[in-house]
């Protein structure tokens, strides 16, 4: 029964060599960016502030430990990304060790994570976005500036400016990917300028005093506030969800995973400590815009403006980079049987999955366009937690299956790092609301129907002979 059987690694990494497939177009750079382009948005535009009012001045604890846990994380998803260099990121890897029913349900459960974050940051950006318009005098029709619902005592259709991103940039990765990459480095290197802008001309200006008490809410308030700033982390999975098209997998893979991890790390820290010193921690309730109120409040109004700038180009990348990930996570899929197989077409010209590029943009831009967001954030929380939970436990289970398998970059101290990092990421997930993990229950039951409603009988896998 297919559900019980794994692809076998050699063959896939083998099929990525056939003609027709994704050109290796990138290398480590390329990959580094990638994944500060994905990881350095809505986290630190954003979240810093919602963390800080559940943790106080020891929102960097929050963030130093759910670094901690996608540390371990990270180093699983090394070895494998560098080992089996394929498109899919964590659902291949799962099919490859685990079995296709484990293999479709994170795949299914990625689909949830790496849609909804990309729509809930078109939500975002489309707020900062009004907001610069608003600074020259220009205004977007009440209307059409939020979805329905969204903002009280205000009539509102759908949120334009959340579809109009995101169509955006489904064209751009539909061109392909060397090019979306140009312009994900340009616009990560001017948000990368505007945090360091932000640190240099920020430290002058800290009141430690703001700093005391320096943990309100105690160990329980760190680690809700690192439950919820566990997004701001979301996106070095990507990069590995580009193996396929990865010049020198073996070497810059890990590179380009555990490289942006450590840089978004050590920036997050340095930010929430300068943004705490500057403003008491309190100050922060119902505020969007944490680092613009920050410089505002020491007086740097001109850099202020730059950072909504920068929280824009930051915003863009994030959707860029998960955008792209979802539409390889589809192609992987797809190319297995589980789902159409013509969401893994290749277009003859650009060299990229067309359709389930466009269909993913499509989709997830009209659920920005009209579904506010702000609840359903913990559900990509949620389940990217048990995806880094799969990945560590596969990677325990290979090396007792394949131990003779050449390893370009072998995760250390495994079994133990692997299992912290599935410790560390439960005990993340037991912080989350009861209503997430209801809602995370009926999202992979309906998984289940669709695999064994249409999946199952359609899997490449399933119609290939087993090997005695």
């Amino acid at each position: 029964m297919s559900l019980f059987r794994t692809k076998n690694l050699d063959t896939m990494v083998a099929e990525t060599q056939k003609t027709g497939g994704l050109k290796k177009v990138l290398g480590p750079f390329d990959l580094i960016l990638m994944g500060i382009g994905a990881i350095v948005g809505t986290g630190i535009f954003v979240l810093t502030g919602t963390g800080a009012l559940t943790a106080g001045p020891a929102l960097t604890v929050s963030f130093i430990v759910a670094a901690i846990a996608c540390g371990f994380a990270a180093m699983c998803y090394a070895e494998f990304a560098s080992t089996v260099p394929v498109a899919g990121s964590i659902y291949t890897y799962s099919y490859a060790v685990l079995g296709e029913l484990v293999a479709w349900m994170i795949g299914w459960d990625l689909l949830l994570e790496y849609g909804l974050a990309t729509s809930t940051v078109a939500v975002g950006w489309s707020g900062y976005f009004q907001s610069l318009l608003h600074g020259y005098g220009l205004e977007i029709p009440a209307a059409l500036s939020a979805a329905p619902g969204a903002r009280e005592g205000v009539h509102t259709v759908m949120n334009l400016p959340a579809l109009c991103i995101m169509l955006l940039l489904t064209w751009m990765l539909s061109l392909g990917v060397r090019e979306s990459a140009r312009v994900n480095n340009i616009m990560v290197a001017i948000k990368m300028t505007v945090v360091v802008l932000f640190i240099l001309f920020g430290f002058g200006h800290v009141n430690t005093d703001n700093w005391h008490p320096y943990a309100p809410f105690g160990a329980s308030g760190i680690m809700s506030a690192a439950a919820l700033v566990f997004f701001a982390f979301i996106g070095f999975d990507a990069v590995t969800s580009a193996a396929e098209e990865v010049k020198r997998p073996a070497r810059d893979l890990p590179i380009g995973i555990i490289g942006s991890l450590a840089i978004c790390t050590l920036l997050y820290v340095i930010v929430a400590a300068i943004m705490t010193g500057i403003v008491p921690f309190a100050q922060f309730k119902g505020i969007d815009h944490p680092v613009s109120l920050a410089l505002q409040h020491a007086g740097e109004n001109w850099l202020a403006k730059w950072t909504d700038l920068g929280a824009i180009l930051g915003m863009t990348t994030v959707m860029l980079v998960m955008a792209y990930g979802q539409t390889r996570i589809i192609f992987a899929m797809s190319r297995d049987g589980l789902l159409p197989a013509k969401l893994s077409t290749v277009h003859p010209k650009y060299g990229t999955p067309y359709l389930a590029t466009w269909m993913v943009g499509i989709v997830f831009g009209v659920i920005a366009a009209f579904v506010p967001l702000n609840v359903l954030a913990e559900l990509v929380n949620i389940g990217t937690l048990a995806a880094f939970c799969l990945v560590s436990v596969a990677v325990i289970v290979l090396r007792n299956k394949r131990p003779d398998l050449k390893r370009a970059f072998r995760c250390p101290g495994v079994p133990v790092v692997p299992a912290i990092a599935v410790l560390f990421c439960l005990a993340l997930m037991a912080f989350l609301s009861l209503v997430t993990w209801i809602a995370f229950g009926i999202w992979l039951a309906l998984g289940l129907v669709v695999y064994f409603g249409y999946a199952r009988s359609r899997s490449v896998l399933n119609k290939v002979p087993a090997k005695v």
